[in-house]
């Protein structure tokens, strides 16, 4: 896998395809960015676990803060790492070592380690690193576009606008 440029569709497959997102690195602080991707995420319909061993106990946007991997209710489809480069190849280190492998390992903006990424795509696990996923969704849902940003996506259809919050998604407009 060449991880200095992904494919919308690799990137669309996985964001389709994922329900449960573990978010290490969770943030209580509204102004950090594991906050609003929390959110952001939460509005689009996906379930959120957020970790952070300060925080256990508490919640975050109503979600239970979960001390570790280990302590979470079930296998997430998908592990964003909020940590620096090197605290993500000891939190894929633990996830190989559990036994418990997600569909996806997503390492925040700034956060690549290309020994984890091999190790656990050699495990199966698809890997996106250096990447946001509430940037890559409005990005290919074209919902960045309607603030004026390039989403480098060309599409003729119109959005489907619905009362509150805009939930134009990847799945055809349909909320998660």
């Amino acid at each position: 896998m060449n991880h200095d440029s992904y494919s919308d569709a690799y990137i669309k497959g996985i964001l389709d395809e994922v329900k449960t997102v573990a978010i290490v690195g969770a943030s209580a602080n509204n102004v950090r960015p594991s906050y609003f991707v929390q959110k952001y995420l939460l509005s689009k319909g996906y379930d959120v676990w957020p970790i952070n061993p300060g925080q256990a106990g508490n919640q975050i946007l109503g979600q239970t803060v979960y001390s570790s991997l280990d302590d979470l209710p079930a296998v997430p489809d998908v592990i964003d790492i909020f940590r620096n480069s090197a605290a993500a190849g000891m939190i894929v280190d633990q996830v190989l070592a559990s036994g418990k492998l997600p569909k996806v390992i997503w390492m925040q903006l700034t956060v690549r380690n290309d020994e984890a990424a091999e190790k656990a795509e050699a495990a199966g696990i698809k890997v996106v690193m250096n990447r946001c996923p509430k940037i890559e969704y409005g990005r290919l849902s074209g919902e960045i576009g309607w603030a004026g940003v390039n989403s480098r996506t060309l599409s003729s259809k119109r959005p489907t606008l619905k009362s509150g919050f805009q939930h134009r998604g990847l799945l055809g407009g349909k909320p998660r």
